[in-house]
């Protein structure tokens, strides 16, 4: 396997094209990112087969990975726990294929890094789950077993097949945690679970995600067979405040102000929601690009670097270096995202760079003064805009 994954092809986002809320919008003009310039797209392509999104894939394959226009310089085949696929490149570099089987009933992720000739990046993330067998009942766990995760974290459990006995699957499904805190379900359609507690975890609670779902009827003919464990941890307590009026991050550590940070936020046109999101996930350097979402080729950013997800929407925190430094911490001019200073290739001395490096999957970041709804609570990590009764609500139990 070729090193870490330093970046991912996003199904949505806030570059050029995005809207906070996933709505097409066209493509920006100079005078409306106030001078920001297009970033030259990337003349290296990756493919993955088998396609984004695929489902019932045989553990047999196919599973490959290869690029056009440029060579692999990293592959990163994970499981949904996290265990990586072990595989082998080509002596060309434009190649990459798995050194064994995969398993059967399990989500995997693929993230691929690659440069073309002139040195520069673009990278692709897609996703694809393995053969489930016919009537079984499965459930895909979040965060990964064995990480570190924010007080913000809420745990999803999305299945493979609509439950209709929420109240006995609910029962499978169990949290416990050291030090203890009661946590509560609450179910977004009939194929999402999400838990949580009252209020945010107290750091260093050690998190134990139980899936006892063997023989559990799910639905007419369709049951459990699941026996897993997932275990994560709660860090430090980071939480940040965006004032999308005054264009400012301010980041409080144990509560304590630690730094601020001059941000633009979603324009008047394209606002970004007020409420509480969660960092779902965190990319060094990735690629935002439009066939993605069903567009045409109207644009094709291969390196947005130190980007951040916080809804699966496309709302994202990430770094950018196509706008002038004057626009951040005094003028809106984003599809949604909340955008920080960032040099071209990304930086640690910026502010985009400093923000990322101090972030956790997990650490919830509340957006105020914007105009635009609060985030649903069903988009990505929302749910803590609900009251704890909402949220008990939602619960079959």
């Amino acid at each position: 396997m070729l090193g870490t994954v330093l970046g991912a092809v996003v199904a949505v986002g806030c570059g050029p094209g995005f809207g906070s809320d996933g709505k097409r919008v066209p493509p920006p003009v100079p005078a409306a990112t106030a001078g920001a310039q297009r970033p030259q797209d990337s003349r290296a392509v990756i493919a993955v087969s088998p396609e984004d999104g695929a489902k019932d894939v045989p553990p047999a394959g196919p599973l490959a990975v290869t690029v056009t226009g440029g060579t692999l310089t990293e592959v990163s085949v994970q499981s949904g726990d996290g265990a990586a696929v072990p595989g082998t490149v080509s002596p060309d570099a434009r190649t990459w294929r798995p050194d064994a089987a995969l398993l059967p009933a399990t989500p995997y992720t693929v993230d691929a890094y690659a440069v073309d000739a002139d040195g520069h990046a673009t990278a692709r993330h897609t996703t694809f789950t393995t053969l489930v067998p016919r009537d079984d009942l499965i459930g895909f766990p979040t965060p990964a077993n064995g990480a570190t995760v924010g007080t913000g974290m809420i745990i999803t459990v999305r299945f493979n097949r609509p439950v209709i006995e929420r109240a006995a699957v609910e029962r499978g499904v169990t949290v416990t945690s050291d030090p203890p805190v009661r946590v509560v379900g609450h179910w977004f359609g009939d194929r999402r679970l999400d838990l949580r507690p009252a209020a945010y975890w107290r750091p260093g609670t050690h998190v134990t995600l139980a899936l006892r779902l063997r023989d559990v009827r799910a639905a007419p003919g369709v049951y459990g067979t699941q026996v897993r464990t997932v275990a994560f941890t709660i860090g430090r307590d980071q939480r940040s405040t965006v004032d999308a009026a005054t264009h400012i991050m301010t980041v409080r550590r144990d509560g304590t102000v630690i730094r601020t940070l001059p941000v633009s936020a979603g324009s008047p046109e394209h606002t970004t929601y007020n409420g509480v999101m969660v960092i779902a996930e965190k990319f060094a350097l990735t690629r935002m690009d439009s066939r993605t979402v069903g567009f045409g080729g109207e644009y094709d950013i291969p390196d947005v670097p130190h980007a951040m997800r916080l809804t699966r929407s496309g709302t994202f925190v990430h770094g950018n270096y196509w706008s002038p430094p004057d626009v951040f911490g005094a003028t809106n001019v984003s599809h949604g995202c909340i955008g920080l200073r960032d040099t071209k290739g990304g930086s640690a001395d910026t502010p985009a760079g400093w923000f990322f490096t101090h972030s956790l999957v997990g650490d919830p970041i509340r957006v105020v003064n914007s105009h635009d709804a609060t985030v649903s609570p069903d988009n990505g990590m929302g749910g803590w805009n609900l009251t704890w009764q909402e949220w008990v609500a939602g619960s079959a139990l």
